[in-house]
């Protein structure tokens, strides 16, 4: 019985583990897919991203 219930607890923790790498993956590609948006918009149209104060 001892030996299921580790193999369970080690099958659970993998899955697990396994579940917060995908999701910090896809948080990584969201966060650098914004970024590479910004940075073509920037590109391509600086004076709507960096608008420039008027004195």
């Amino acid at each position: 019985m001892r030996i299921f219930l580790t193999a369970l607890i080690c099958l659970v923790l993998a899955s697990c583990s396994t579940a917060v790498a995908v999701a910090d993956a896809a948080g990584s590609a969201v966060v650098y897919g914004a970024k590479t948006v910004v940075n073509t918009v920037d590109a391509i149209t600086p004076d709507i991203v960096n608008k420039k104060k008027k004195d």
